[in-house]
């Protein structure tokens, strides 16, 4: 063999050498690659399961219980307690075969009357319907204004003797900025086709007669509230001046005027008067997203808590 030919054979021995390592390199990486995604996967399974509430998205009906409707926050639409969502987890609770009663706990401050309305309104068809099936409001901490509307509707209220309960009225709320307006000599051009279009403009004076018009409105809106209140409670009702005008009482003082029927809680209720004390809530369920970060925002601020008591973390940063 020549010298020119064993110099050829040698290019072409160290290319395909070359090749093969790129090659085995090549599988090498995939194969890592695909390690360390599986790796990924293990890891984000198992955060979920530490951190996800599964039980909460379980079966439902698959043996009799308590169902429970929670109604927290603000009633109005898009907001913590909108009608419409509400009255679904409602229709649920009473239309599943196991459930022997339904617990709706209340914490509310109100809301617009037509959304508490229309909460009452259902209650009382899904009782109608369903007079087997009892329904006891429960309160926490607060049932006023449109929480009370809703609270109404139950069979039976009851709440801690340090709740608060009440709060039957209507309001409507505004600013005037026309002083204001005038120290800052600034002028309001407003153009208007109808004499009333500029309704409650907080740049321009009350105007006498649209008061009326609007104290008008709000008393036939409490009206409907307080002859409401009125049908769903009946005789237990206590009436004393001050009832329906808006006062809040503790629940140790709301069951001496007969807005609510006694002291519990949720699982007193379930044990004591439905006689079911498996307790299955039918509000909504969060989505895996929604439960991760919640439950992650909660160790956060444990930990957080844990790092301000020991006096780890310089509390100047926390203010």
């Amino acid at each position: 063999m020549s010298g020119k030919e064993s110099d050829q054979n040698w290019e072409k021995d160290t290319v395909e050498a070359l090749a093969w390592e790129g090659v085995k390199e090549q599988r090498r990486s995939r194969r890592w690659g695909i390690f360390f995604k599986l790796l990924t996967f293990a890891y984000l399974a198992f955060f979920l399961w530490a951190f996800v509430d599964w039980e909460a998205t379980g079966d439902l009906g698959s043996k009799p219980h308590t169902a429970l409707v929670e109604l927290k926050g603000l009633i109005a639409e898009g907001a913590d307690a909108d009608a419409e969502e509400v009255n679904e987890l409602l229709q649920a609770a009473f239309e599943d075969k196991n459930t022997k009663g339904v617990i709706l706990e209340v914490n509310s401050p109100g809301g617009t009357p037509v959304q508490a309305k229309a909460i009452y309104e259902e209650i009382m068809r899904l009782r109608e319907k369903y007079p087997d099936t009892k329904l006891y409001a429960v309160v926490s901490d607060l049932c006023a204004s449109g929480g009370y509307y809703v609270a109404a509707a139950a069979e039976e209220i009851y709440a801690s003797k340090a709740s608060i309960i009440g709060s039957i009225g209507v309001r409507m709320d505004g600013f005037g900025f026309q002083k204001v307006m005038e120290k800052l000599g600034v002028e309001r051009r407003t153009l208007t086709a109808g004499k009333n279009k500029a309704l409650l403009d907080p740049f321009a004076p009350q105007d006498p007669a649209q008061r009326a018009h609007l104290q008008g409105m709000l008393e036939q809106v409490h009206q409907l509230f307080i002859d409401d209140v009125k049908a769903g409670r009946g005789d237990r009702l206590k009436e004393s001046e001050g009832m329906f005008s808006g006062l809040i009482w503790s629940g140790e003082e709301s069951l001496k005027l007969g807005l609510i029927d006694g002291f519990g809680s949720t699982d007193s209720i379930a044990r004591d008067k439905i006689g079911e004390e498996n307790v299955v809530s039918f509000s909504p369920k969060k989505t895996v997203f929604e439960q991760l970060t919640e439950d992650m925002g909660a160790v956060m601020a444990k930990t957080l808590n844990r790092l301000w008591v020991s006096g780890a973390v310089d509390k100047a940063m926390l203010y």
